[in-house]
């Protein structure tokens, strides 16, 4: 339990510290000492420190079943990981309003090509399957405290950063809040947006499937565990 213990500190720090750099009021605090390069060059380094510490904790800690998986629960990430390594890369390669440093994004004449059709937080919802999937898979404590922690994360900072961008950017917001969705195919469902298919090409969903043929074949070195059924 003591493990687990520190597991649940590090996530704890690693999820509020986001959150707490992220505030408004603290923010804007820092942004005053520290300057912009200064504020982002000390966000990335708490982030860095915080993921590092909940990582080492998480290798340390005690494998707790709270379920037992069935084999057949070992196919869920397999199948839904491709999808959110294509999120991720597209969500990268992108240029959104909802990315950091690219408020601007909203002003263009199209504020949401591409994967932004799907939903205005790509590389979150890459995050939520992870998580979702990862979980389901491996059904212990420290794996819940770990990957819930990021799901929290991912889910949460979709809304804030929904906010602020709203709070800072007034009615150039507009355009991209009124053709996009947070959750994914709503927009599209609505009527609101159509699918850009030539917006999100061939080549991001062929890098991310590259991608994750890459992490497949590393994951037992990188993680030490052998991702594929046996």
């Amino acid at each position: 339990m003591v493990d687990l213990n520190e597991l649940f500190a590090a996530i704890v720090l690693f999820v509020g510290s986001h959150f707490l750099l992220s505030s408004a009021a603290f923010r804007t605090r820092l942004l005053d000492r520290l300057g912009e390069r200064g504020f982002r060059l000390a966000y990335s380094l708490v982030a860095l420190v915080t993921f590092a510490w909940a990582l080492q904790a998480y290798g340390a800690a005690p494998r707790i079943p709270l379920w037992t998986p069935v084999p057949a629960l070992a196919w869920v990430p397999i199948l839904i990981m491709p999808f959110a390594f294509i999120l991720v890369v597209a969500g990268m390669s992108t240029r959104a309003a909802t990315a950091l440093g690219q408020e601007e994004a909203a002003k263009a004449q199209d504020p949401a090509p591409g994967i932004l059709r799907v939903t205005r937080h790509p590389f979150l919802w890459g995050v939520v399957l992870w998580a979702v999937s990862h979980i389901i898979a491996n059904g212990d404590s420290a794996s819940l405290l770990l990957m819930g922690g990021f799901l929290v994360l991912a889910l949460g900072g979709m809304h804030h950063i929904d906010q602020r961008r709203e709070a800072k950017l007034g009615g150039a917001w507009g355009p991209m809040k009124l053709t996009t969705s947070a959750v994914p195919f709503v927009a599209i469902a609505t009527g609101r947006t159509r699918m850009d298919w030539r917006g999100i090409g061939i080549w991001r969903p062929v890098l991310g499937l590259a991608a994750y043929v890459v992490f497949l074949y590393l994951h037992p070195l990188l993680f030490g565990v052998m991702p594929l059924p046996h």
